[in-house]
């Protein structure tokens, strides 16, 4: 210690050391006073010291250290969507109810954590049995499939809620003129008795969110028609008329979209081209009514399928002599009638409505106002290949219309080398709601494979109609289906007269003529059925009855063709078989194949058994080669035993001499075999050909090979067997009248 003493600058050095390795707040009597949520610092890096609050407390660090409380004073901390929760000294964040963070499930968002929507419907079954999951951003609902009604009697319910899904006692109320006339007397009745028509749209918006019956569409269209008179008898503020306008578009979204076109699919033709007719045209002048409240207003609304803008202005401030408007990727322009004297003053109304899914519901029918396409219209040939858009003016006499010009998307890409694209008008009378496409001062003025330019004299609900490649065919629709009503009714007294022939006459039963009487039982079942049932394609359960029915008699007699070349195949092999067995077991393959065949097409595709245009089995998913596969696997065998037939016929002919009497008869019974798989394979040959490449040759010989085969089959096992002309002979030769037509 004295050697420190006595050396100043050593003492200087020592007390150096000793403050940097102490720490100063150690030995300071500030730090020690510190608040137990403070900590004690140096201030501004000097050797001064300090007590400061954590992060997450205020006051001085001595004797107050209060929370702060972050949930209050910042604004919206959280964010959008997210609760803020405040702890001691700190806070975090949660994800309100229907949403879900995208990292840990308490947060704070200066980790870039943030909530997003939670898609309940995810959660299989959760509305329960034969309903609906719908998702909103932040919470969902459900609503019952179609033809299923609520048992609260409310059109849309929350999960767990004891809502159950009961089927509609009028899912078929379509079907009766009482039924629907009173189901339409009750919804106009609760709909009118609503104060206001915001209160009016706003409920049959609602009404219509879900799946709805056929019934249900034509109830709340002729309602909304009632309400849209009101519009103008009731004035409204702006603001009202704000939501009434866009209720009144989701309205009309709700009754034609997508997945409504299976109710309108359900409905008669009339029913349907008059409700679609009477929608348009409510809808139209129900904006037109509503766009009197305002003075002056540009309005946009847009929906999944329906569109509509409107214009309010007074012409004599626009400089422009046109007004034009771009609505869902197509465009449209109406043009100002030039005019030596000077507009009339007021303001006027232009609506534009586009309509994505209508088209589907508006096909083109043999009205006579579309002549250039009647002829084909039944056949389907004819499509209208673009969303329907519409325009109205209000009054017209303010805005005279020179033209109305405008470009619409193709629905498909054309060919046009192939295809024929028209601009056409939905033309109807407001009197009774009966239209027709018609293409009177309609002109096209450009097209390329997407896009069609048209220019019309007038204003109403445009279209681009389509021709295909195959209208040539469609043409001949009628013809066509003449020939097969001949055909079918031909055949079938034909077939019936095989069946008597080979049931009624002892001498000729045998083994072959029981083939041949199942076969011939079997088409029968097959073209009556056919004859009464395939245009019943309205009714689906009943039309996917008889694609069924169809689908196994058609395969029964190929049965009994593949049975017929396997009993030649033993009679020339020279197997020995006990009859009653192999009579036994004819019946089986030939019954019982088929009956496996449709069974499990049946249980794997169910929904492919009628199609909308023909109770007969669809093409999607390749279904149709449930038919088509067993048929070409029968006519392959047939063909492969029948070249065994002819390898050992002529073989034991020129080698061993048989009887000619034995092989003979042989060669007759090929001879008629084959000929029934002619008529047979060449006619679903034929079918197969014209699905995949469809011409009016394939079309004419596909129905009248199809049509008359029941024909052919007579001639070839009746009129030509020497066998069964005796037969008749011995039947008639008694009788004096027949007697000289058979000698």
């Amino acid at each position: 210690m004295e050697f420190f003493l006595n050396s100043p600058m050593k003492l200087i050095l020592l007390a150096v050391w000793l403050s940097i390795v102490l720490d100063p707040c150690k030995f300071s009597d500030i730090c020690k006073s510190c608040h137990q949520h403070a900590k004690c610092r140096s201030i501004n890096e000097s050797k001064n010291v300090g007590c400061f609050c954590n992060q997450g407390y205020s006051g001085d660090g001595l004797k107050d250290c209060r929370d702060d409380n972050e949930c209050a004073k910042v604004t919206n901390i959280c964010g959008d969507n997210a609760n803020c929760s405040n702890t001691d000294g700190a806070y975090y964040c949660t994800c309100n109810a229907g949403y879900k963070s995208t990292k840990s499930q308490h947060f704070q968002t200066n980790d870039g954590t943030y909530c997003t929507d939670t898609d309940e419907c995810e959660v299989d079954g959760i509305c329960g049995h034969h309903s609906k999951c719908h998702n909103t951003i932040g919470s969902f609902y459900c609503s019952c499939q179609r033809d299923y009604t609520a048992s609260s009697e409310t059109i849309r319910f929350q999960a767990w809620s004891g809502v159950e899904c009961k089927e509609d006692p009028k899912k078929d109320c379509h079907q009766d003129s009482k039924c629907i006339s009173k189901t339409v007397n009750i919804t106009v009745k609760n709909i009118i008795n609503l104060p206001d028509p915001q209160q009016q749209m706003e409920e049959i918006r609602n009404q219509t969110s879900g799946d709805l019956a056929p019934v249900a569409v034509i109830s709340y269209i002729e309602a909304m028609a009632i309400s849209t008179l009101q519009f103008v008898n009731k004035s409204q503020k702006e603001s009202s008329v704000n939501k009434t306008i866009r209720n009144l578009v989701e309205s009309v979204n709700n009754l034609v979209e997508k997945e409504e076109k299976v109710a309108w699919d359900r409905m008669s033709e009339d029913v349907k081209d008059y409700c679609i007719t009477k929608l348009l045209h409510t809808a139209e002048q129900g904006a037109l009514a509503l766009s009197k409240a305002y003075r002056k207003a540009e309005i946009e609304v847009n929906t999944r399928d329906v569109e509509l803008k409107l214009y309010k202005f007074e012409p004599q401030q626009q400089q422009k002599r046109s007004i034009s408007a771009s609505i869902g990727g197509d465009s449209i322009s109406l043009r100002l009638k030039h005019s030596k004297e000077e507009s009339k003053n007021g303001s006027v109304s232009v609506i534009f409505l586009r309509y994505d899914s209508v088209g589907p519901l508006l096909k083109p029918t043999s009205d006579p106002g579309v002549a250039d396409y009647s002829r084909y219209a039944a056949a389907g040939e004819i499509t209208v290949n673009s969303p329907v858009i519409a325009a109205a003016i209000s009054p017209p006499s303010v805005f005279p219309l020179d033209r109305v010009n405008f470009t619409l998307t193709h629905s498909e890409p054309i060919d046009l080398e192939k295809d024929e694209t028209k601009c056409a008008f939905w033309d109807y009378s407001p009197a009774n709601m009966k239209g027709h496409w018609s293409l009177e001062g309609c002109e096209r003025a450009f097209v390329n494979k997407t896009h069609t330019t048209c220019s019309c004299n007038h204003l109403t609900h445009f279209a681009i109609l389509m021709s295909s490649g195959r209208a040539n065919l469609a043409a001949h629709y009628n013809v066509l289906t003449r020939i097969t009503q001949l055909g079918m009714v031909i055949s079938i007294i034909c077939l019936f007269m095989c069946i008597f022939t080979f049931w009624f006459f002892s001498e000729i039963q045998s083994t072959r003529t029981t083939i041949h009487k199942n076969l011939c039982c079997s088409l029968f079942m097959a073209e009556f059925i056919f004859l009464v049932g395939i245009n019943m394609y309205t009714h689906k359960l009943f039309c996917s009855v008889v694609a069924g029915l169809l689908h196994y008699f058609f395969l029964a007699a190929f049965a009994w063709m593949c049975i017929e070349g396997i009993h030649l195949y033993l009679i020339v092999v020279g197997v020995i078989y006990n009859k009653g067995f192999l009579h036994r077991n004819f019946y089986i393959f030939g019954y019982g194949s088929p009956a496996v065949v449709v069974a499990i097409s049946a249980t794997l595709g169910y929904k492919y058994y009628g199609t909308s245009t023909a109770c007969w089995l669809s093409t999607e998913k390749n279904f149709i080669w449930s038919f088509i596969g067993p048929a070409c696997l029968i006519i392959l065998v047939n063909l492969l035993a029948f070249a065994v037939i002819i390898y050992k016929v002529y073989r034991h002919t020129a080698v061993k001499k048989p009887e000619i009497s034995h092989y003979e008869n042989i060669r007759s019974c090929a001879r008629g075999a084959l000929a029934l798989l002619f008529i047979l394979g060449a006619t679903w040959t034929l079918g197969v050909v014209h699905i995949l490449n469809e011409t009016t040759l394939t079309a004419y010989l596909f129905t009248f090979a199809n049509a008359f085969q029941g024909m052919f089959i007579f001639i070839f096992l009746c009129v030509l067997s020497r066998k069964v002309q005796e037969e008749y002979y011995r039947l008639f030769k008694n009788v004096p009248c027949c007697f000289e037509c058979l000698r």
